[in-house]
């Protein structure tokens, strides 16, 4: 029988999403990659129970998580029911839809058909009658930004989700669905975007616009599916993502480019007694508009490691100055 940490909530900060009620710990857990059927159960657990153990509260999913498509939120719903549903009432569990899950017209996109279809196939994947949080995952070029509202607020009407989120989103797109979600009274708090060192686009408005609507932000990709680590410099592994060639998000060409940034930021990193990957996540959080930073996991010791992000979360005038110069020096 598992029973939770009772230091749990010792070591890890929380901040509120925006300027609602909700708070997120600012290391949130991401299931993208590791929880699918393709992966070990029994390490998927072990990473979960550990995560719960050490204050995250959050598990982020999608209704298309896994390979295969789905198995994420299945996976994710058997260890709930099987050690963490008597914490249900601790845990922020998250879900989204709008990338392509299904066959047909409705199995992808933002219309108000595979939204609602969406969630309950998602609710019921994971045994769920709620989730604390449901994005859409990517805007809908042809479907009115109004459908796509109204079907979110839907959701916390039927009592589905208690709070909207949207994820990659550009600045005027967030700022027109949330003047809608105004009118609607719609408890819309957060926006998931990309973003780390290598990609910083939100800053270029989006940021501005979340600042002025009191919505937070939880930023995924935040080592830039492992550029931002120690795992590269010195080549690449052939294990690693960006030594299988059949990765669609890391090849040997972005690591080839970017290895001598990578390595000034190391420098900085080893004096400030971290690894890169720990700077890399705390440089994230170094604006409370992001309210919480998603990390992936492949096994519990990589959970850990990011966790020791939590021992050193400031910077000084000067880091941050020689960091901005390495960068845009890149």
């Amino acid at each position: 029988m598992y029973i939770a940490d009772k230091k749990r909530y010792e070591a890890m900060p929380y901040r509120h999403v925006g300027n609602s009620g909700l708070k997120l710990p600012v290391i949130s857990l991401g299931l993208w990659h590791n929880f699918g059927d393709v992966d070990n159960y029994e390490n998927q657990k072990n990473i979960i129970l550990k995560a719960f153990d050490s204050g995250i509260t959050h598990f982020d999913l999608a209704n298309n998580y896994g390979p295969p498509a789905g198995s994420a939120e299945i996976n994710f719903g058997r260890i709930m029911k099987e050690y963490l549903l008597p914490y249900r009432d601790e845990l922020i569990i998250s879900t989204k839809a709008g990338y392509y899950m299904w066959e047909g017209p409705y199995g992808e996109w933002g219309s108000k058909k595979s939204i609602i279809a969406s969630c309950n196939q998602s609710l019921k994947r994971m045994g769920l009658d709620y989730v604390d949080i449901f994005y859409h995952h990517r805007p809908d070029p042809n479907t009115p930004l109004e459908e796509t509202a109204h079907a979110l607020d839907l959701l916390v009407r039927q009592g589905k989700a208690l709070y909207i989120g949207i994820s990659n989103y550009s600045a005027e797109q967030t700022e027109a669905i949330s003047k809608i979600f105004k009118e609607l009274k719609t408890p819309f708090i957060i926006h998931q975007p990309k973003y780390n060192m290598f990609e910083r686009s939100i800053e270029a408005g989006l940021t501005d616009v979340l600042k002025k609507e009191k919505i937070g932000a939880i930023t995924f990709s935040p080592l830039a599916q492992g550029l931002l680590t120690d795992r590269y410099l010195n080549g690449i592994p052939e294990d690693s993502r960006a030594g299988r060639s059949s990765s669609p998000f890391l090849q040997p060409e972005n690591v080839e480019t970017t290895l001598e940034v990578v390595k000034q930021l190391n420098e900085i990193a080893k004096n400030r007694g971290q690894s890169l990957a720990q700077m890399a996540l705390a440089w994230n959080l170094r604006d409370e508009t992001i309210t919480s930073v998603l990390i992936g996991a492949s096994k519990v010791e990589q959970l850990e490691n990011n966790l020791e992000t939590l021992n050193n979360l400031t910077f000084s005038e000067e880091e941050l100055n020689q960091i901005d110069t390495i960068l845009n020096n890149k």
